[in-house]
């Protein structure tokens, strides 16, 4: 394991840069930090699903200050986006919800809600899910995917990779994360595991869970702890990028 932390450590260093994340290397953060606002923010983590150049395209193509304008401008501004599973009425939905919230109180109270109780991440995501629900009560097949489900456990639910990105950019603070919210203890994160880190963790023996789960996302962030106990998900987006460029050099 020793050899293997010098490698991911060099990594680490390798890719905290700003460099890292540019038009030449696409990532979802690139749109996101242009803003450095959590609910823009986490609506460029939601729908980070897909090849990454559609995802920045799609991005970019959103008036990010109609979370400022009223339910009709909303709804007459995004009558003819889709992307993927999501329709109109589903990207409406959300920026509806998240301007309705940003009128009462702060996504970050909100996530603070639920994990304040047991500095547990899965119930800050409930928390936040469920107020979003409540404020514009919206029940598709698009929208259920791209906002999640309530979770209470963790083998054989989906791994909410997308929720422990934003997370991720929210508490973590380099070249990199943003770390936009305080009082959220970095070791608390899950990692964003997603098809690259999954398969990465698998090779490199991080991880043994054959189930693409939360659950196994849970297992490779604590068998990352052993290498940093405070910050397990600095190893993410290298991992993400070993993966990414087929880096199994192991």
């Amino acid at each position: 394991m020793q050899k293997l932390k010098k490698l991911l450590d060099a990594e680490v260093l390798k890719r905290n840069t700003a460099e890292e994340i540019s038009l030449e290397r696409l990532d979802p953060i690139l749109v996101a930090k242009r803003y450095n606002d959590p609910a823009i923010s986490l609506i460029c983590a939601l729908f980070a699903y897909g090849n990454v150049t559609q995802i920045v395209k799609f991005l970019d193509s959103l008036d990010f200050s109609l979370l400022q304008q009223s339910d009709e401008a909303i709804n007459a501004a995004l009558a003819k986006h889709y992307y993927r599973f999501q329709k109109s009425e589903d990207i409406i939905a959300l920026f509806i919800a998240l301007k309705r919230l940003q009128t009462q109180r702060s996504l970050e109270a909100v996530f603070r809600s639920g994990y304040d109780k047991n500095k547990n991440v899965i119930e800050g995501i409930n928390a936040a899910i469920e107020t979003l629900n409540s404020l514009y009560p919206h029940q598709t097949q698009g929208y259920t995917f791209l906002l999640s489900q309530v979770t209470t456990k963790t083998k054989g639910a989906g791994a909410l990779k997308r929720w422990m990105m934003f997370l991720r950019w929210m508490v973590r603070h380099d070249n990199i994360d943003m770390g936009l919210w305080s009082g959220i203890n970095a070791a608390d994160l899950i990692m964003p595991l997603d098809t690259h880190t999954y398969k990465v963790g698998l090779r490199l023996g991080l991880l043994e869970r054959k189930s693409y789960d939360l659950q196994a996302a849970i297992e490779l962030t604590e068998t990352l702890k052993r290498f940093d106990p405070k910050d397990p998900l600095k190893y993410d987006f290298a991992l993400y990028r070993i993966g990414q460029e087929k880096m199994f050099v192991l």
